[in-house]
């Protein structure tokens, strides 16, 4: 085994001794690493501790830059990891500390090296079991035309309802947070999403009723696209069933005429060692 397959195999492969160590490692660096990013936003964590962060940072990102380029080593399709969503992210992982020591102006990109805590998805290899995952991609997806309609819908709905709480608060109780459509279109959304902040109220008697309408209202945007995602999800694993039975079920015909020719061959040779007799 060469080199590079040899580092292939503890980097991608985690069923080997090597492999599984690897991993065992990474995810602790990544874990240690978020943990740093996180306390380093923490002023007075940062106030004390900021040269041991600063340190544990640098070696982290040493680290990550070693097992990137050890990956590109390895691997037969560099090009292809490079440009695939783990390579991105991998990348990620580390530039942000390299593009502040040479530029420190753009410092707030920093805060992009938490996307690190994705790279656990690799060592616990989860690509594998994310079949449920690609079931609701599928569903997703043939239910666009009908999420979409549903999304227009309710675009248009806090349009009008914006509108007119515009009318009746904004113009005629000149009521706070009313003042433009605009405004009242937002109060809408929150209100029909059920978020509610609360800094906005309708002080009129027809103002506090179409609220508690848009609020009822609320809980039916939530209904009605899972309920369309869940009927596509139940559309699809149903045809997906029902392909495997009719493919168990060519190859139970299949079988079938195969023994029964395997019979006939059978026959023939028998009649043919009984000519020969």
């Amino acid at each position: 085994m060469t080199r590079k397959e040899k580092i292939y195999q503890i980097i991608f492969e985690a069923d080997t001794k090597q492999g599984k160590l690897f991993d065992v490692v990474l995810l602790i660096v990544i874990l240690l690493s978020v943990i740093g990013v996180m306390l380093e936003s923490v002023e007075y964590i940062y106030k004390d501790f900021g040269n041991i962060i600063f340190a544990f940072e640098w070696f982290f990102t040493i680290l990550f830059t070693i097992e990137y380029f050890l990956r590109i080593y390895s691997i037969d399709k560099p090009i292809k990891y490079i440009f695939s969503f783990m390579g991105i992210v991998d990348l990620l992982a580390i530039l942000p500390t390299y593009l502040m020591f040479l530029y420190p102006p753009i410092h707030f990109l920093i805060d992009i090296r938490v996307i690190r805590i994705i790279r656990v998805f690799r060592v616990f290899k989860l690509s594998r079991y994310l079949r449920g995952a690609n079931v609701m991609l599928i569903a997703l997806r043939s239910s666009r035309p009908k999420i979409t309609v549903f999304l227009l819908f309710i675009v248009l709905l806090v349009i009008v309802l914006g509108t007119i709480m515009y009318i009746i608060e904004g113009i005629t109780y000149n009521t706070p947070g009313f003042e433009d459509i605009p405004n009242s279109i937002y109060w809408s959304v929150i209100t029909l999403t059920t978020v509610g902040y609360g800094n906005v109220v309708p002080v009129s008697i027809l103002g506090k009723f179409i609220a508690t309408i848009i609020m009822l209202l609320g809980y039916g945007i939530i209904a009605v696209p899972t309920g369309i995602v869940t009927a596509g999800i139940l559309k699809n694993t149903t045809k997906k069933k029902s392909n495997n039975i009719e493919s168990n079920n060519e190859l139970k015909s299949q079988n079938i005429k195969l023994k029964a020719k395997l019979d006939q061959l059978n026959k023939r040779l028998e009649e043919l060692e009984n000519r020969t007799l």
